[in-house]
């Protein structure tokens, strides 16, 4: 799928997610479900780093340019490496590694130990990064018109004031896990979310999507999983932009009216 579309299942989930726990009496602070959300909507942006054309590769100018490149060699590496012999001939690393859950659990987790261990400059660093995703994501009209600069400055500017709003007592800081010292763990869970929602999205187009790897199905290591190819479309089709968009932003909105108990 395309980057919009991306975001806005990536927003959909986590306001479902936030929906589930408020069925199950566990409501989450308002901040974390609208820091949830964006976060989720920028991490579901994230797998595509693999890609020069992606929004990600992008978003932050000369420096996701070279962490493309390098991410798109690492992820053909470790598919030359590790291919299986049904695997096809690749030329690049695009919807390889990236696009797998082993690599969506370790990057939250990286975020989440970032988060601990970082300090507040390290939380407020994941917001930033994942706040000019979801804004280039969500707004991408306002977005692709704007400056960079313009972008970034949004960006700083919200995490610095959310990180604020959560940093205040029942806010959710210490959100899920309260023990002392966890303050923030959470973040690392609505990246791990907008990752595999990006790979099962991708999963519904044409050429499917590795997500299971290093899990071998039949000759293949890499094996693209998706529904039956009769019901499969083409990245950035009427289907994508007519039907799942509007299904993302209805079932987000109803999500986040069943999470602040409106419903």
């Amino acid at each position: 799928m395309m980057g919009p579309a991306h975001s806005l299942s990536g927003a959909a989930a986590w306001l479902g997610v936030g929906a589930a726990a408020a069925a199950a009496g566990h409501t989450m602070p308002w901040p974390v479900l609208v820091v949830g959300a964006l976060i989720c909507a920028g991490a579901a942006l994230a797998p595509d780093l693999d890609h020069k054309s992606a929004t990600i590769s992008r978003a932050f100018g000369p420096i996701s340019k070279g962490l493309c490149e390098i991410v798109d060699k690492l992820s053909y590496a470790v598919y030359k490496a590790t291919k299986s012999a049904g695997d096809p001939r690749r030329t690049g690393g695009h919807r390889t590694l990236t696009h797998t859950w082993l690599w969506a659990v370790l990057i939250g987790a990286g975020c989440s130990a970032a988060a601990i261990f970082g300090g507040r400059w390290a939380v407020l660093g994941i917001l930033f990064v994942h706040l000019v995703l979801a804004v280039e994501g969500l707004l991408w009209r306002a977005a692709r018109v704007s400056s960079d600069v313009l972008v970034w400055l949004l960006g700083a500017t919200s995490a610095w004031i959310l990180a604020g709003v959560l940093d205040q007592p029942g806010n959710g800081a210490g959100w899920l896990f309260e023990a002392p010292g966890q303050e923030y763990m959470w973040l690392g869970l609505p990246i791990v979310l907008g990752a595999l929602v990006h790979d099962i999205g991708d999963a519904l187009t044409i050429s499917g999507c590795p997500v299971l790897w290093p899990i071998p199905i039949g000759r293949k290591r890499w094996y693209p999983i998706g529904p039956p190819k009769a019901m499969r479309f083409r990245a950035g089709s009427w289907v994508e932009m007519k039907v799942l968009m509007p299904a993302f932003m209805v079932l987000g909105g109803v999500g986040a009216a069943a999470a602040l108990n409106f419903i």
